[in-house]
């Protein structure tokens, strides 16, 4: 009960922070964010950026994930492999 409580009070806690925060942001310096005053040059530039990054992400996450993959199999099979070998079945 306790933990519960602690938990739905940090929810609680943090949903207010995150309700406020854009709100105090955008105050401060006009609205502008913390980049300040941009153009329409510097938003495509940054756009372009975010479209080269996600799939660069993906393509290297996929790459890990085929490597893990790989070793994976090669432990499986070198499992299969000792399974079925007579010098390591035991006995006499």
């Amino acid at each position: 009960m306790r933990r519960a409580r602690f938990t739905i009070t940090l929810a609680l806690f943090i949903g207010v922070l995150l309700t406020f925060a854009p709100a105090a942001f955008a105050h401060a310096n006009g609205g502008q964010g913390w980049f300040g005053q941009t153009n329409d040059q510097q938003i495509t530039d940054a756009m372009f950026i975010v479209i080269v990054f996600f799939p660069t992400v993906i393509a290297l996450f996929s790459l890990i994930q085929w490597r893990l993959d790989k070793r994976k199999h090669a432990r499986e099979d070198a499992v299969k492999a000792r399974e079925s070998s007579a010098d390591w079945r035991g006995g006499w």
